[in-house]
């Protein structure tokens, strides 16, 4: 299944109300903990008043978690669940989520249970004032300075190119007025930043402050990953990074070039010995660094434009559960 437009879709026969929120919940691997994220989102939502639905993608999952959702499936008809045939990523089952729901408000969290379903109401309450995102802020993250360093840094980013003021892109548990992720539909799932994307269309937004437990195991993001997000942000969000790269190039080639050409004048009248090789090895490890961002950010551009030309579709479905299909 390739992406597909958000809709308004009109209430099937067989329910008797349009649900108000929805919950959309991707997974890989958390057959451990998608029972207890059941269980405490049913507890919050069902005393929250207001019908909702939970949609819990499994991102190709290895383990027994599509056995368990089969089961909650069962017993829960406002529980649907999707299969990926093989692992997609997380953003894409963002998407497979998104474009299925039916509530007003959309609400998007990790299955790993670092931030509480508790804190649902929160986020809804605060879109339901009327602001377009709530978006979650962890205040106190119970990690370690290597993983909140390069997030701090991914942070800055993102601020300077959506123009959004908010501490937390990095947050995945926020929620949306359906209406403003109608015009990005297309759009979410290949950036891996969906509030950062819907922020950078002018959407208003109030940050909603929300606890933040341990993580159940290693993150899934190694330093190599978090470089990678970071040069998926540069080339998703800022225009022109090639062309200030080549300028960047230019001007720290031009100012190492004239600093070794002093030196080396200097050098050869004070000692009469001139160490070329050196400084010609130091200009070009210069030049390479350089070169390599470069072509850090070039191989993203083409790796988006031969998924944008081959067409591939985000993820392929296996299995659907959903009460009202199941009914027809």
């Amino acid at each position: 299944m390739s992406q597909t437009e958000l809709t308004h879709d009109a209430v099937h026969p067989g329910e008797r109300e349009r649900p108000f929120v929805s919950v959309v919940v991707p997974v890989f691997n958390e057959e451990r903990t998608v029972r207890e994220v059941h269980k405490l989102t049913a507890e919050a939502l069902d005393g929250y008043g207001r019908p909702w639905e939970l949609i819990v993608i499994d991102d190709g999952s290895r383990d027994g978690t599509w056995k368990v959702l089969e089961e909650i499936h069962s017993e829960d008809a406002r529980v649907r669940a999707v299969r990926f045939k093989r692992n997609s990523g997380q953003h894409p089952a963002m998407h497979a989520g998104i474009v299925r729901s039916r509530g007003e408000i959309v609400v998007t969290m990790d299955a790993d249970l670092q931030n509480s379903p508790a804190d649902i109401v929160h986020l809804v309450d605060a879109v339901a004032a009327g602001s377009d995102v709530a978006s979650g802020r962890r205040l106190v993250r119970d990690e370690g300075w290597r993983r909140t360093l390069p997030s701090k840094l991914v942070n800055r980013l993102l601020r300077s190119f959506t123009g959004s003021t908010i501490t937390d892109f990095g947050c995945a548990f926020n929620a949306y007025r359906r209406d403003v992720l109608l015009p990005m539909s297309g759009s979410i799932g290949k950036q891996k930043f969906t509030k950062a994307l819907v922020l950078s269309t002018g959407a208003s937004v109030v940050e909603v402050d929300i606890r933040h437990q341990a993580r159940n195991g290693r993150s899934r993001y190694s330093w190599l990953g978090l470089v990678k997000v970071a040069l998926h942000v540069v080339a998703g969000f800022w225009p022109q990074p090639v062309q200030w790269a080549g300028m960047i190039l230019a001007a720290v080639s031009s100012l190492l070039a004239a600093a070794a050409g002093i030196w080396g004048i200097v050098a050869w009248i004070a000692r009469n010995d001139f160490p070329g090789q050196l400084f010609l090895a130091s200009i070009v490890l210069a030049i390479f660094a350089v070169q390599g961002v470069m072509l850090a950010l070039v191989g993203e551009y083409l790796g988006r434009l031969q998924r944008d030309v081959e067409g591939r579709p985000l993820y392929t479905v296996e299995r659907e559960l959903d009460r009202r299909r199941e009914s027809d």
